[in-house]
């Protein structure tokens, strides 16, 4: 039996991944990627404004009038992005410098709002907080690694330390580390995925659509959408097993059919 809390986490890390299958997030995203110490501290802010917005948003969850649901989540997840912008001011500066302005932006990152909408409204303050740190984990990863590819690229170094640089010769292509890189290499990430048929919001073949469940029309999702795709992956998951099944049953009674015709008639010939 699956555990629906490391179900939840899983879910966020692996096969509804903000970034690379939701396609959310796409500001922070392209903008503070430049290298990996960006792209893991902004991760892991977003990660802790996710968890702990979620678990008080599932906990108050039958206490928030619905007509004020969308201000009351703006006031605690601006409370809690307060809380990790202050913290990162005072212990760790330098993180905070370069992630500038998109600290505060977090408060309206689509992923938390989301999250808060489509799942924490709709299920307990634990599971929410699970779901929070799977989402927030997988937004953290992603963005890490566009992050490495980013610097490693843009700038010969990999978290700071030098790699290409030293060898001989080497020219840097900066181009990586300025606007145009992020794009480059999302889309090379995002190609990646249409060609070997990951479900994805862009990969808009048959295998992308069914596997999701907005079919990858971006422009009619409204953030809340994402929150079945689970259902419709297991759904065709289970479909596809039992056509696959059921093909293995008549196959093997179709050759166990063959086989008693063949019997019957060697005996008819001997008599």
């Amino acid at each position: 039996m699956k555990n629906k809390y490391i179900d939840a986490i899983y879910n966020g890390l692996i096969r509804e991944n903000p970034t690379f299958v939701l396609m959310l997030g796409m500001c922070p995203t392209l903008a503070v990627t430049t290298s990996a110490v960006n792209g893991l501290g902004m991760g892991l802010s977003t990660t802790v404004v996710l968890m702990l917005s979620n678990l008080m948003i599932g906990c108050l969850r039958n206490i928030i009038p619905d007509k004020v649901r969308i201000p009351a989540y703006i006031v605690i997840i601006a409370s809690f992005v307060t809380i990790v912008d202050m913290f990162l001011e005072a212990y760790v500066p330098s993180l905070y410098d370069a992630l500038g302005i998109y600290i505060p932006l977090i408060v309206v990152n689509c992923i938390i709002f989301g999250r808060a909408e489509a799942f924490a409204s709709k299920n307990p303050g634990p599971l929410s907080f699970c779901d929070g740190i799977g989402m927030g984990l997988g937004f953290t990863w992603a963005i890490t690694v566009i992050g490495l590819v980013r610097e490693f690229l843009g700038a010969g170094t990999l978290f700071g330390v030098e790699v290409l640089t030293n060898i001989s010769g080497y020219e840097p292509i900066s181009i990586f580390i300025m606007a145009p890189g992020a794009f480059f290499v999302l889309s090379c990430l995002t190609a990646l995925q249409n060609k070997f048929k990951a479900p994805s919001a862009t990969n808009t073949d048959d295998a992308g659509c069914e596997s999701i469940a907005c079919g990858g029309n971006c422009a009619t999702c409204s953030g809340s959408l994402f929150v079945s795709n689970r259902e419709v992956l297991e759904k065709a998951r289970a479909e596809a097993e039992a056509k696959k099944a059921a093909e293995k049953a008549a196959k093997a009674a179709a050759a166990k059919a063959k086989k008693e015709a063949e019997a019957a008639a060697k005996a008819a010939a001997k008599e």
